[in-house]
């Protein structure tokens, strides 16, 4: 049955995606978006011309409610993005990533939406999980990290090695950058007003959502687009610590999917869900299979053996939980879909700024 939805940052990469996915199974869609210069640049937003676009942000009350006007459930992507930058504008992502989440769920109060579907992070956990040598699941894991250390990887307390687990959602929480403090409270914010007011809400953690359409020029977006705008202007792509920290990378395609799932399960109301490929792979490989993808083997990465503040070791996905509540099995592997984004990189004329942001983290003292 068709229904009508508000995309909250539907302009974006994900949004974009996920504006499509709807129109694809007949819904209506109603877009509201900012247009950031960082992600945007000075372009009109690219979206299909049967979409409801409305310009604005996220904060101004009186346009959220006309916003929310006659829609059923609204999926709420409109956030502040990056570890880096959320680590000295502070006030930039509490106010554009809480404070706006306050205002969009004050509105809701008054008028009836089924549903709220809200973009949450893998960066809520910090580490991730990890087993001791003993075999037992360790608790909160923090590493420690000196200047010209060569050790990056978590130990116990004796300092014995950890190993990395596939996390799942039971994992204690542990906020290691602000902007991963403002995600929990955007989560936490959704689901316990959902809770009192009787808004069924779903929130998505997101492992590193990769894509044609990312914002190359932007150098705290995704780690992939980073390095594609870097093999774009032959430069060898910069990879903090040891290169040897493993992430989960998931298609925007299936992201979109995901949330367009989340939505319509009967089963998913108040749960955190991670949404990833369910795959490890460590960074430093990332940078090599894109460059081979790219036609630039030589660029090899460039590896730092610095460390920025708020960077976690080892985060990858267990996705049970999205097969069990939202029937999500990843389509789209990163293997399999490089030549896809190396195609499309090609095509674009963006900038490098990777060591602008580099040069602005280390002259804060937030890479050691």
């Amino acid at each position: 049955m068709a229904a009508s939805y508000l995309v909250t940052g539907g302009a974006g990469f994900i949004g974009r995606y996920l504006c499509e996915d709807l129109l694809a199974q007949g819904h209506r869609v109603r877009v509201l978006d900012s247009l950031v210069p960082q992600v945007h640049g000075d372009t009109e937003p690219l979206l299909p011309s049967d979409i409801e676009f409305m310009e604005g942000d996220v904060r101004d009350a009186d346009l959220v409610r006309r916003a929310l006007s006659g829609v059923d459930g609204v999926f709420h992507l409109a956030a502040e993005v990056g570890v880096g930058q959320s680590m000295y504008e502070i006030a930039r992502y509490v106010g554009g990533n809480d404070l706006a989440t306050a205002v969009l769920l004050e509105n809701m109060i008054d008028e009836p939406h089924r549903r709220l579907v809200v973009a949450s992070s893998m960066s809520v956990y910090g580490e991730g999980l990890y087993q001791t040598i003993d075999g037992e699941r360790a608790g909160a894991v923090r590493r420690t990290l000196r200047e010209g250390s060569t050790t990056w990887d978590p130990v116990d307390a004796e300092g014995r090695p950890l190993t990395p687990l596939a996390t799942d959602e039971t994992k204690q929480v542990d906020l290691a950058s602000i902007y991963a403090l403002t995600k929990y409270a955007q989560e936490r914010s959704c689901l316990i007003t959902g809770t009192a007011y009787g808004i069924e809400t779903v929130a998505l953690r997101l492992f590193n959502v990769f894509g044609p359409g990312q914002a190359l020029s932007n150098p705290y977006t995704g780690v992939l687009a980073n390095f594609g705008a870097r093999l774009l202007h032959r430069q060898a792509p910069m990879v903090f610590e040891d290169g040897q920290q493993k992430r989960d990378f998931v298609h925007v395609r299936d992201v979109a999917r995901a949330f367009r799932l989340a939505m319509e399960s009967t089963t998913a109301a108040g749960h955190v869900i991670n949404v990833g490929s369910g795959r490890a792979y460590t960074i430093a490989h990332v940078a090599e299979i894109l460059a081979d993808a790219m036609g630039v083997p030589e660029l090899k990465p460039q590896l730092l053996g610095k460390a920025r503040a708020g960077d976690i070791r080892h985060c990858f996905a267990d996705i049970s939980k999205a097969r069990e509540l939202l029937g999500f099995v990843p389509s789209g592997y990163l293997e399999d879909c490089l030549d896809e984004l190396a195609g499309w990189i090609h095509a674009q004329d963006a900038q490098d700024r990777g060591e602008d942001a580099r040069r602005q983290l280390e002259a804060r003292g937030l890479v050691a």
